[in-house]
């Protein structure tokens, strides 16, 4: 039996992610040459690897965890298929992360559809599955999207992160499991209980 999302706290919330990673983290990645895990896992890689702020790795970390809220107890598959999975994911997290970290999670679609309108040469970096899903989620972003966006305070972050994605899809590469991740994780969820 699932755990209802109110018996989730700041003490287990880690673990909790990790027994997903374990379980599930095998399922396809929406038509890409890697898993759900093997995809998150290589973005927060390559952000260690690049030195980057625990802030980002984990972003790309947890980025996708909304194709999983239904481990969560509280959604059940139909309500995760009726929501796009980036909210899902940010509204499972936000009790227990600070912004940054969910706003990497819930933009990082958003933050496709930018630099598609923003930087033309992007969008030829873009995957074949990622070029099919931007036209499903509406498309490169209007001028009125962008000054709305740019407003957002995590903007560099979620840029960050979105780059992050575009790279975890290589099917030859090796990266440590959730659990080496999993302190910078809890660090990021004691940040939020000290104060955003």
């Amino acid at each position: 039996m699932k755990p209802d999302i109110d018996t989730l706290s700041p003490a287990n919330i880690v673990d909790f992610i990790g027994g997903i990673f374990d379980r599930r983290g095998g399922e396809e990645y929406l038509g890409e040459p890697v898993t759900m895990a093997e995809h998150m896992l290589q973005g927060a890689t390559i952000a260690e690897q690049s030195g980057q702020p625990e802030e980002i790795i984990v972003g790309a970390l947890l980025h996708d965890i909304g194709h999983f809220t239904s481990e969560f107890g509280t959604y059940s598959m139909d309500d995760t298929e009726d929501r796009h999975h980036e909210d899902a994911g940010a509204e499972v997290l936000e009790r227990f992360f600070p912004s940054v970290i969910t706003d990497c999670v819930r933009y990082h679609v958003a933050a496709k559809r930018y630099l598609c309108a923003t930087k033309p040469a992007y969008f030829d970096r873009l995957s074949e599955a990622s070029v099919h899903s931007l036209m499903l989620q509406g498309g490169p972003m209007s001028d009125e999207e962008i000054a709305a966006f740019e407003k957002n305070p995590n903007l560099k972050q979620i840029i960050a992160v979105r780059y992050l994605d575009d790279a975890g899809k290589r099917d030859d590469m090796e990266t440590p499991d959730f659990w080496h991740f999993a302190p910078m994780v809890q660090r990021m969820v004691d940040r939020r209980r000290t104060g955003d």
